[in-house]
């Protein structure tokens, strides 16, 4: 089973793509803007075709009952006939097998559409932008995607509309029970934030001397609170 990296913790989750490019679906819906990465999911979109440095980027995954569509640019050719090419830009589009494993579609068949989809190998990496009207679903979308074995990291959490560079938000510590701060500690000390992962759960739970259930329920109240905390400062009431 994977686990939610919050941000800040270590993991390929920079504001800014290799290609030097920020994102921005465009929306201006009110609400929130997340970006989410996906590490390793067994279901990773077209990562099957793409040679080692080859960026697929505006990745489109639509399911026809047992078949699905998937469709990507990339930057430089690959070992497919593509349905595009002109001036340095190549679109493909191909045909699979559905498979309920995949991160893109876990997403969508909770409701919210992926504005934005970028995919990444040697590790797979499935970076995805979603537009929620509240912080309430996050949760569980990030609970979803870790149900398909990959380890999710909250790369970015702004308004809707808004391309501004995040400032660094202060959390209090008094959000937190002196547990749940025990429990983080500990989790970060063994590396069960980092990527790969140096803990697992078991590890950390018995560290702290706690059952593996009482360390995923105190993991889980902290991130509500520090999540919470952190969209209190992103966006103003009203």
């Amino acid at each position: 089973m994977g686990g939610f990296v919050p941000v800040g913790s270590d993991g390929d989750h920079s504001s800014t793509d290799s290609a030097g490019s920020t994102a921005n679906d465009g929306s201006t819906e009110p609400g929130l803007r997340a970006r989410l990465v996906a590490h390793d999911p067994p279901g990773c979109p077209v990562a099957d075709l793409l040679p080692d440095g080859v960026v697929a980027t505006d990745v489109r995954v639509t399911a026809l009952d047992s078949v699905t569509v998937e469709q990507f640019r990339t930057d430089r050719p690959i070992p497919a006939d593509p349905v595009f090419a002109a001036d340095g830009r190549y679109v493909y589009r191909r045909r699979v097998a559905t498979r309920e494993d995949c991160p893109y579609r876990t997403v969508e068949a909770l409701g919210y559409p992926v504005t934005d989809a970028t995919v990444r190998t040697n590790p797979d990496r499935l970076q995805v932008s979603i537009h929620f009207p509240s912080v309430d679903p996050l949760g569980d979308v990030v609970a979803a995607l870790e149900a398909t074995d990959a380890t999710v990291t909250l790369d970015r959490l702004t308004r809707s509309g808004s391309d501004r560079r995040a400032d660094p938000v202060v959390i209090d510590r008094e959000r937190l029970t002196d547990r749940q701060r025990e429990v983080l500690r500990t989790a970060r000390r063994m590396g069960y934030f980092a990527y790969p992962r140096e803990a697992s759960a078991d590890d950390v739970a018995d560290a702290v001397g706690i059952a593996r259930s009482t360390f995923a329920e105190h993991l889980a109240a902290a991130q509500r609170r520090v999540i919470g905390a952190l969209v209190e400062e992103c966006v103003p009431d009203g």
